[in-house]
């Protein structure tokens, strides 16, 4: 008999993370891992340091300070006209990550079927192992990255309770349009099933796409997840506050689930994240334009040295196929590029269940400053050597 669970052998450690230690190991340049090397807003590290001056240093109410609350539901109406009740519809929690573990937690029962488009984030199939569930795999096509209708239709069932959507998308980049939302509200409704989305990186949108919430769509209010938060649109991915806004019953059972897995997110950084949820238009067009520079500033460097690269429409990675430099498998390549050459990168296979879709593809990402991504193309050009 095993000495552990059997929900934990359906999965590695991730493998994102591993190559955040061998950058440090090899004092390479970190291009896996997203975290920005820039600093934070200033008003934003302000309000943290006069939070915990002013003493919000206990416990907050557990689904989330009244404040950040308010300040989450005001942003909602502001951006996408949605009126949502800070007391009933809104779970703060430890980041984003905590919410999606919470969600399908309170969600899913065991024998439940989840659709999972792929590549995808490699927390969601070991987040659906852990609650119970079984993944079920829709393959996003390069270049576009779009799906098959008929693929994923046939990926719905009876057994299907949810459908996790990450929009915009990592690691292709992809921003999933009306018409694909449409799409897959329709088989959603038609199923009685769940969309529980991770729109964490709803600002960082390119080339004029739009990000829009499966929420706001007619009939899907009341079978949507909608979970974003502070990480990516503030560079604070050391925070770990993020939020679930969902009806009022679901809420109630998200509410359930993180409460007796963390209790609550750090309480005075849930104070400051309410300053900059009140940041002006300014501050996300900023945001974009900062991070477009960077997107072009990797991406014609890749293109020139030989990466098949597919150009993001939102967030900030870049998904590559690398055979014109190698031909070994991605663990391997990304492993050279490490060690070689200075520079880490994830292996495409770590975003597939069927990793040989992957075994020619590595994620870069760009959330870096344009010096930090000038030296790592610089040490780049070494492959041509």
């Amino acid at each position: 008999m095993s000495r552990v669970a059997e929900r934990v052998q359906h999965f590695t450690e991730s493998v994102i993370r591993e190559m955040t230690r061998w950058a440090h190991q090899y004092g390479a340049i970190n291009l896996a891992q997203g975290f920005p090397d820039f600093p934070a807003p200033e008003a934003l590290k302000e309000a943290a340091a006069r939070a915990i001056l002013e003493d919000y240093n206990q416990y907050a109410i557990t689904w989330g300070s009244p404040r950040l609350r308010a300040a989450i539901a005001e942003k909602y109406r502001r951006f996408y006209g949605m009126e949502i009740d800070p007391e009933r519809h809104i779970t703060v929690c430890c980041g984003a990550t905590e919410c999606m573990i919470a969600t399908l937690l309170a969600l899913l029962n065991p024998g439940d079927e989840v659709i999972i488009f792929e590549p995808f984030y490699e927390n969601y199939g070991p987040d659906t192992w852990i609650s119970g569930a079984k993944p079920i795999y829709v393959p996003l096509h390069p270049p576009s990255w779009t799906f098959d209708p008929d693929e994923l239709r046939r990926a719905f069932s009876s057994r299907t309770r949810a459908i996790i959507l990450n929009t915009p998308h990592n690691p292709t980049g992809h921003v999933f349009s009306d018409e694909e939302l449409r799409q897959i509200a329709e088989l959603c409704q038609h199923y009685n099933a769940y969309v529980i989305t991770d729109e964490i990186y709803e600002h960082i949108v390119y080339d004029g796409h739009r990000h829009i919430p499966m929420a706001t769509l007619p009939g899907m209010w009341e079978r949507t997840v909608t979970i974003s938060g502070m990480s990516k649109s503030y560079a604070v991915t050391g925070w770990r506050i993020g939020w679930c806004i969902a009806p009022e019953d679901l809420t109630s059972a998200i509410r359930k689930v993180h409460d007796f897995l963390t209790v609550g997110a750090p309480a005075p950084l849930q104070e400051a994240s309410a300053v900059a949820l009140q940041f002006p238009m300014a501050y996300y067009e900023q945001l974009r334009a900062d991070y477009d520079r960077r997107r072009h500033l990797l991406m014609e460097a890749l293109e020139e040295l030989g990466f098949e690269a597919w150009w993001p429409q939102g967030a900030y990675y870049v998904m590559t196929d690398f055979r014109a430099l190698g031909t070994e498998d991605d663990t391997a390549f990304a492993m050279r590029l490490v060690r070689e050459i200075g520079v880490a990168v994830v292996p495409g296979s770590s975003f597939y269940a069927h990793p040989d879709r992957g075994r020619t593809q590595v994620r870069f990402a760009f959330c870096k400053r344009e010096e930090t991504l000038r030296e790592a193309v610089a040490r780049l050009r070494r492959l041509r050597a």
